[in-house]
């Protein structure tokens, strides 16, 4: 069920992946022309968009629904510190506290 609670992302440029991870998994996409079948890794994602990087692990772990496409929507990744949602007064959750 959607809530409508968001989660804002930020300083995704800073994330790190165990073992050997960022090199020997494969992201796989489909272009939609004969032939289009293209692999990518994490480290290629960080490097170009590290927002995409958690975008995609996020969606791995939603349904594979209507509900997960509208749930998605309810994240925002960002690369810096800095985000455009300070009116909507965030609260901030720290992850070694929990």
């Amino acid at each position: 069920m959607d809530c409508g609670d968001n989660v804002i992302v930020i300083n995704a440029d800073k994330i790190r992946l165990t073992g050997k991870k960022m090199t020997d998994r494969v992201y796989v996409r489909y272009t939609g022309y004969p032939g289009g079948q293209r692999f990518t890794t994490p480290k290629e994602i960080l490097a170009s968009r590290p927002a995409e990087l958690i975008r995609r692990s996020v969606r791995g772990m939603l349904p594979k629904t209507r509900l997960g496409d509208k749930l998605i929507n309810n994240l925002y990744v960002y690369a810096g510190a800095e985000h455009p949602h300070q009116a909507q007064n965030p609260k901030t959750i720290t992850l070694n506290e929990i």
